[in-house]
């Protein structure tokens, strides 16, 4: 079952824009960082952005300054607005976050890798 649940992926045009949405449970959301992958058919699975709970954000060279990921603490959501959208983004968009572990009942640390995932959102730019 999934933690997460991505919504917003749609079929554009070459240079349009979609907002995507990831929501989580309190308990998950941004506690220890959070991201955005995609995995266009056929190829594997690519970061394409993060976020950590300072508010860093960081992207690949690719989608910089057409995606920006940006949370919402009071709904618990993750954001990524892609704009300027080309036929080369289109894939299934995941969003996911890292894991961290407990010690009697209260957090202990952060893991570094991202354990937690959605089932994904569709996005598809045509020419």
């Amino acid at each position: 079952q999934a933690q997460l649940m991505e919504s917003g992926g749609d079929s554009v045009q070459d240079g349009g824009s979609l907002r995507l949405s990831c929501t989580t449970s309190d308990y998950i959301f941004n506690k220890c960082g959070m991201a955005w992958f995609r995995q266009p058919q056929g190829k594997e699975r690519e970061l394409v952005s993060s976020i950590s709970p300072d508010g860093t954000s960081s992207y690949i060279d690719s989608v910089k300054d057409r995606f920006a990921v940006s949370p919402d603490d009071s709904k618990n959501t993750l954001y990524l607005q892609m704009d300027n959208l080309r036929p080369e983004d289109t894939a299934v968009y995941f969003c996911a976050a890292i894991g961290y572990r407990k010690r009697y009942g209260r957090f202990e640390f952060c893991t570094s890798n991202y354990e937690y995932w959605g089932q994904g959102t569709q996005v598809t730019v045509s020419s």
